[in-house]
């Protein structure tokens, strides 16, 4: 990117602030009375019904109508959880879109970490926290805990199929359809996490008169911790004790032409490995990034099998995020206990990567969902949402707008997205060569879903799976 493409970014962020000054002025104008009198709207759900991004199915009437009147009674709607969901989803909208051909918005080659491989793991993070308030409101409710572990399966396949869908557009040939994705680990995840909390998660979660009354978010969920625990020890197992034939035991490079070709069969070790038993390579991603800089040869698939183990941590992070803010009422004890753990994530996550791109026992790497790159991922997805939670619901400096809107049909917005990538209004044939109409092009067509999410709020239409 030579120097000539940043006008273009400063300009793209100079337009957001002034419709987002612009879209102040309206709401300013919407909380008039003569506007109130003209327009009436039902409240909206809250985000105890919700861990996707949209109303949940999964409760009855009755059971609804209990939950918002308990919701309403303690006032406990935290609106920072949908604008962080609505900011992750708008990200990488822009992200597949192009990102306007910015090189931090295009995912690392192999190690390293970029904007563009941030958003997916912030989404599967808020995914947890979002499951711990819901299942906890669930729960309390009447639903039993077969029943919402039964719902909570189906939700994960429902995911899984999606995803499978997704990856048909423009191949629906079953030789050689792609069998992981993204929708794919976040349904996996989201079964295994939402299982053991259906299982285990207390009714009633308080800070008891006791010496280590501090640490009762972590005693609430001690046996999940342990079942997370032994699923990274067998990550780690697989990753660095698997035999994988012609490549070093532990391998984590990309093969190609690194290391002189010597390994150029071995991308992503043992992870690649097993996909290509399991799946076969007709069934993985064809177009890796590694291949356009390493000249590798052989298929590997960035959403794999192994690297969903990994996933479960990250998403069990975020229910740890969750049960702090359940069992912990004072906004700074929630916002202390966040940095605490963001830092113990990235302090391990640091220590693991050597604090480097490129070395380390396990380096950050999306590609691998390494255990590093979880952390990191973690870590600043606790100091965001600490910075979030103070500036929208504590200190109400920021109504989340227009992220927020977004975040309450993320799912919707992402599945639609995809089909509509190549179509007017979203996107056209550029008509000349210049960076200034792709970033154009690009933020448009991601500003488009806010516009969409916006009307979709406003006649509470909300899609949930």
């Amino acid at each position: 990117m030579n120097s000539r493409s940043h006008p273009g970014i400063i300009f793209v962020l100079l337009s957001l602030l002034v419709l987002q000054l612009g879209w102040i002025g309206l709401q300013h104008i919407s909380n008039t009375n003569w506007y109130q009198r003209m327009v009436s709207k039902e409240d909206s759900v809250s985000e105890i019904e919700n861990d996707l991004g949209s109303p949940s199915t999964f409760v009855d009437a009755s059971v609804r109508t209990i939950m918002q009147q308990a919701v309403q009674k303690q006032n406990s709607r935290v609106k920072s959880l949908d604008v962080f969901r609505g900011l992750c989803i708008v990200l990488m909208i822009f992200v597949n879109y192009g990102g306007g051909k910015y090189p931090i918005f295009e995912h690392a080659t192999w190690n390293g970490m970029t904007i563009a491989d941030v958003v997916f793991p912030s989404f599967m993070w808020i995914m947890g926290l979002s499951m711990a308030l819901s299942m906890r409101s669930q729960l309390r409710s009447g639903v039993t805990r077969k029943k919402l572990a039964l719902r909570c399966v189906q939700r994960g396949l429902k995911l899984i199929l999606i995803g499978l869908m997704l990856n048909s557009n423009g191949n629906n040939n079953f030789a050689t359809l792609r069998i992981p994705g993204v929708l794919q680990r976040l349904g996996v995840a989201y079964i295994i996490v939402s299982v053991m909390e259906a299982f285990r998660m207390k009714l009633q979660s308080c800070q008891q008169p006791h010496r280590l009354a501090w640490l009762q978010d972590v005693a609430d969920g001690w046996l999940q911790w342990i079942l997370v625990l032994v699923l990274i020890a067998i990550h780690s197992a697989l990753t660095f004790a698997l035999p994988v034939p012609d490549c070093p035991t532990g391998y984590l490079g990309p093969g190609g032409i690194q290391d002189q070709g010597n390994f150029k069969n071995c991308t992503g070790g043992a992870a690649g490995y097993i996909d290509r038993v399991l799946f076969g390579p007709n069934h993985l991603y064809q177009h890796p990034t590694v291949r356009k800089f390493y000249y590798t040869e052989v298929p590997f698939d960035p959403e794999g099998l192994i690297g969903n183990l990994t996933a479960v941590l990250l998403v069990y992070l975020g229910v740890q995020a969750g049960r702090i803010m359940l069992t912990y009422s004072n906004p700074w004890s929630r916002i202390l206990r966040w940095i605490i753990w963001g830092g113990i994530a990235g302090i391990i996550g640091g220590i693991l990567c050597n604090f480097s791109k490129e070395f380390g026992v396990i380096p950050v790497n999306k590609n691998l969902f390494s255990l590093s790159f979880v952390l990191v991922n973690s870590c600043l997805d606790f100091f965001l949402l600490s910075f979030l939670y103070f500036i929208v619901d504590v200190k109400h400096v920021w109504s989340g707008s227009p992220f927020y809107f977004t975040g309450m049909n993320s799912l919707l917005v992402y599945i639609l997205h995809g089909f509509t990538g190549n179509m007017l209004p979203w996107r056209w044939q550029p008509l000349g060569n210049s960076h200034m109409e792709v970033l154009f092009m690009d933020a448009w067509a991601a500003s488009l879903w806010v516009i969409i999410s916006y009307f979709w709020f406003r006649n509470n239409f909300f899609f949930t799976v």
